[in-house]
């Protein structure tokens, strides 16, 4: 396998072979995202592709059980051609078991759901997708490239085409002045879409990103890890009348907070609330990361 510059995953595909099907991200103008700079955007060629799927199976045999193909956003590589990979790395892999891609709103939104069942019945059983936030003066201060109606859209069409959605909510992305609104939008914006999986992350400003210039300038300020657990709670809550299930799990939170909705929802809710009795010098110092 051939990889270029920096490939990221999510933890829940640490399993998953990886293969690059495109470099870098189509948008890579986030404001918070460190991730993907030091790449230019580009699509890699189908046999190329093909060639590095037949060196994993040169390697590893029939081992492969799952494959994540890479990098940011893979969604927006033309259908026939994300048809013809996949269903290429079935025949490589006979035991495969799934595929899954990042895919952000903007990039979604640029597929019908025809061919969105398309992809899925070509072995696409998963989106990863970076909401970020469900407000949309928070998603303007990140520069998602989309709106709250955008997301919401996008989540419906994969849920319409039968492909498992796992989105992502980053925790204290608005700072402390927008904390309220984006952690109820945030819900409100889930409880229209109903998606699979709902994962968590908390806010890091990362060096050379716009938002820590920001945070060392004095213009956005972090939450206290008591001040996310607040938010986190209000999040939860929020959350009505859907059947996802939720994971913490990442590093960067601050408590590991996880169940099905809606059954294990007064669960959550405890969790964070003994969370909260715990003094903030027991947690990491969000003051001390990435400075």
């Amino acid at each position: 396998m051939r990889y270029e510059g920096m490939v990221y995953r999510p933890p829940s595909e640490a399993n998953s072979l990886i293969i690059q099907a495109t470099v870098g991200c189509p948008h890579n103008r986030c404001s918070f995202c460190s991730m993907y700079r030091e790449s230019r955007f580009k699509i890699r060629p189908v046999k190329d592709i093909k060639e590095d799927l037949d060196m994993a199976r040169d390697y590893y045999g029939n081992q492969v059980r799952s494959v994540f193909f890479a990098d940011g956003n893979t969604i927006v590589m033309k259908t026939k051609e994300l048809v013809e990979i996949f269903t290429y790395a079935q025949e490589v892999f006979p035991g495969l078991e799934r595929i899954t891609v990042y895919g952000s709103a903007r990039f979604i939104l640029k597929k019908s759901v025809a061919e969105l069942r398309l992809l899925r019945d070509a072995g696409l059983q998963r989106i990863h997708s970076g909401m970020e936030s469900g407000d949309n003066e928070v998603l303007s201060l990140i520069n998602k490239g989309t709106d709250r109606e955008g997301i919401i859209r996008a989540g419906l069409m994969i849920k319409e085409a039968a492909i498992e959605l796992s989105e992502y909510i980053i925790v204290g992305v608005g700072g402390k002045s927008l904390t309220r609104q984006h952690a109820i939008n945030s819900a409100t914006a889930l409880n229209e879409i109903n998606p699979d999986f709902i994962r968590l992350r908390t806010f890091m400003p990362s060096k050379g990103t716009q938002m820590h210039a920001m945070y060392k300038n004095g213009e956005f300020s972090i939450l206290s890890p008591h001040e996310a657990l607040l938010e986190t709670k209000l999040f939860v809550d929020n959350l009505q009348k859907i059947d996802s299930l939720l994971y913490s799990d990442h590093v960067s939170n601050y408590c590991d907070v996880h169940g099905r909705l809606p059954h294990d929802k007064e669960k959550m809710l405890q969790q964070i609330d003994y969370a909260l009795t715990l003094p903030e010098a027991s947690f990491r110092n969000p003051e001390r990361v990435q400075l």
